[in-house]
């Protein structure tokens, strides 16, 4: 007679996490545990702190957006919690983890106290988010993992201080986690145990992305039937590369540019295509929802990604099952 297994308790710990106002933000994060959950044998909560901002105007752009963020919702069958924590100027890098796991804690006591007193710490990001989780480990006497994601290990460990952090928090963790095998090699070459890290790369939905014809897709999207037409999705901020992409246009006479996304550097973007010449070859999409997503790589001829640095890009799995 088979015996049941008990659920892990799981403990999602990471800024990197979807919420009503900001709803694709680290969605790669919440698909990976959605998927987990799949397998029956895990239970799970998610703490996902944000910055404290005390308004919410629109004028104030990002912050706005931390202020407007709830103290708790629902999402895909899953309590979320975003307690606040203190991002100071200048001095914020070095502090961000202290202050990160300080304004988290009487949110994960009060989760132990309601009977979900779980077995582990899934922390995603490793800094501020994987430091802030080995802090609530020790304090709290949980084991805990932390998945690096990109730039926490390809440009944060040039800070000495944060590295330092780092290590030290690489040396007390169960495992760390790469979703590729480079960020893998740079955190050992940075010292940690070569025994304790693994690799495991981002997976993609394929209920969700899957491909459409082209014509059909063109259709829905009202973009001309004969295009062609180059597909740039991703955050609109410097390290995502849009400006590679609007920089090329010249040299590809023909080709509308498609730009999924939104954020601060939209108006500079817009600039840089009015110098150039070819705004009217210049399609702003917008932010588009995970589920609308395959109907812009369906209908695209080909997929630009320009960024500076990535761990796995999402968009290249999507792209691709698309």
């Amino acid at each position: 007679m088979q015996q049941s297994v008990k659920p892990i308790r799981v403990l999602l710990f990471s800024s990197l996490y979807p919420s009503e106002v900001r709803p694709i933000h680290g969605i790669f994060v919440e698909t990976r545990l959605r998927e987990l959950l799949k397998t029956g044998q895990v239970q799970a909560k998610v703490v996902a702190p944000v910055p404290w901002f005390p308004l919410k105007s629109p004028r104030y752009g990002e912050y706005a957006q931390f202020a407007a963020t709830p103290r708790q919702e629902q999402r895909n069958g899953l309590e979320v919690h975003h307690p606040r924590y203190l991002l100071l100027p200048k001095v914020g890098m070095n502090l961000a983890p202290y202050t990160m796991a300080l304004g988290a804690l009487a949110t994960v006591r009060r989760l132990q106290k309601q009977g979900f007193d779980f077995d582990l710490i899934d922390a995603h990001y490793y800094y501020p988010d994987g430091v802030a989780a080995g802090l609530l480990a020790r304090w709290l006497k949980k084991p805990f993992v932390v998945t690096a994601r990109g730039t926490d290990l390809n440009l944060i460990p040039e800070y000495p201080f944060p590295r330092k952090l780092i290590l030290q928090t690489a040396a007390q963790a169960q495992a760390s986690i790469g979703v590729c095998k480079a960020l893998m090699d740079s955190l050992a070459a940075l010292g940690a145990d070569p025994g304790k890290l693994n690799t495991l790369r981002n997976g993609v939905d394929l209920e969700r992305f899957t491909p459409e014809p082209r014509e059909a897709a063109r259709q829905r999207l009202g973009l001309d039937a004969q295009g062609p037409y180059l597909l740039s999705v991703g955050h609109l901020i410097e390290r995502k590369g849009h400006h590679i992409a609007i920089e090329a246009l010249p040299a590809m006479p023909g080709v509308t540019l498609l730009v999924a996304g939104g954020g601060p550097e939209q108006g500079a973007l817009k600039a840089l295509a009015a110098r150039l010449g070819v705004s009217e070859r210049v399609r702003w999409v917008g932010v588009v929802p995970q589920t609308e997503l395959k109907w812009w790589y369906s209908a695209a001829d080909a997929l630009a990604l320009c960024s500076s640095r990535e761990g796995w890009a999402n968009v290249l799995l999507e792209a691709m099952a698309c």
